[in-house]
């Protein structure tokens, strides 16, 4: 296997950091480009990695930080926009900027996340439908190597997705859920990474968009109730209908911190299903919930029943 110097966006994130682990256990060299390098001090330990601070919005420090590497992969992507954090910005304007940076670095190759069904033409919401303004530029780049990759919701132990319903169903014996039907096909966070090693090393994969999914489809209201199952807990997932749920997201969208917002409602209007898996294509065989997952949140629970005995023994 060729050695290659690799720089990433994104890598502190969830899919990023298993990413960069398995690039640089590989023997890869890793740069990972952050504004808050203070804040991933952990990413240094790994062989052959460096953490850089950069604003990877600036094309100046993109194009200075691409110049010897051998390819660049893009991870970055919001769920929410905030005033200085705009779908536009980082799934559009972005991915411009990064090859307009490889080009003048003289970096030929791409990898770039999008997801599932992203769609510049028929996207029901902004983050599909500027995720597939981004996606439909770089394959349309003809003088770069690109591979595209289009994930259903990615699991793992530390994932957000479902770890953040597992904290709300630990203090909720209730929980109103939108968009109850809505389908998943889940896929595990080393399963999406191992996708792309293997494009690295696999010229068959250029100009190609692959479609990652589990081996399983769920409603969403099914992935909640087994969270609650592998949880240990009794919780009632009552499904909200159509009028309610869109409220849910507008009121939600109005605070803060974006939990649930209208334009999440619209997303999960499109069934994030794959028409075509190609995690077999790359020779991977995908990992279900079911195998990953109930070890996760049983040691959790464990933890827990430690914590509640070692307080009552405090108390005695």
């Amino acid at each position: 296997m060729n050695t290659q110097t690799l720089c990433v966006l994104g890598g502190t994130g969830f899919v990023g950091r298993h990413l960069v682990t398995r690039l640089a256990n590989q023997g890869h060299r890793v740069k990972v480009l952050t504004r808050h390098p203070q804040r991933h001090r952990e990413i240094e330990i790994l062989p052959g990695t460096t953490l850089v601070g950069a604003d990877t919005h600036d094309p100046t420090a993109l194009q200075e930080q691409f110049a010897g590497c051998d390819a660049v992969i893009n991870l970055v992507g919001v769920l929410h926009e905030y005033p200085k954090q705009t779908f536009r910005a980082v799934h559009v304007e972005l991915p411009g900027k990064i090859m307009e940076a490889c080009r003048v670095a003289g970096v030929k190759r791409l990898l770039h996340m999008s997801a599932l069904h992203a769609d510049a033409a028929q996207g029901p919401s902004q983050y599909l439908f500027t995720k597939g303004e981004g996606e439909q530029a770089v394959l349309a780049a003809r003088d770069l190597a690109v591979t595209v990759f289009k994930p259903s919701i990615i699991f793992g132990p530390d994932d957000n997705f479902y770890n953040q319903f597992a904290g709300m169903l630990k203090f909720s014996l209730v929980l109103p859920l939108a968009c109850p039907n809505s389908r998943f096909a889940p896929v595990y966070v080393e399963d999406v990474v191992a996708a792309f090693e293997r494009a690295l090393h696999d010229k068959s994969t250029i100009g190609q968009s692959y479609e990652l999914c589990g081996p399983q489809v769920f409603t969403f209201k099914e992935i909640v109730e087994d969270i609650a199952r592998m949880l240990g807990l009794k919780r009632w997932v009552v499904g909200l209908p159509d009028g309610l749920a869109r409220l849910q997201g507008k009121i939600f969208g109005m605070l803060p911190v974006k939990i649930f917002t209208t334009d999440n409602y619209l997303s999960l209007q499109v069934d994030s299903v794959c028409t075509c898996n190609s995690l077999e294509a790359l020779g991977i065989t995908p990992h279900s919930v079911e195998s990953i997952m109930p070890t996760h949140f049983a040691d959790r629970t464990q933890r827990r029943r430690y914590d509640a005995l070692r307080r009552e023994a405090r108390r005695n």
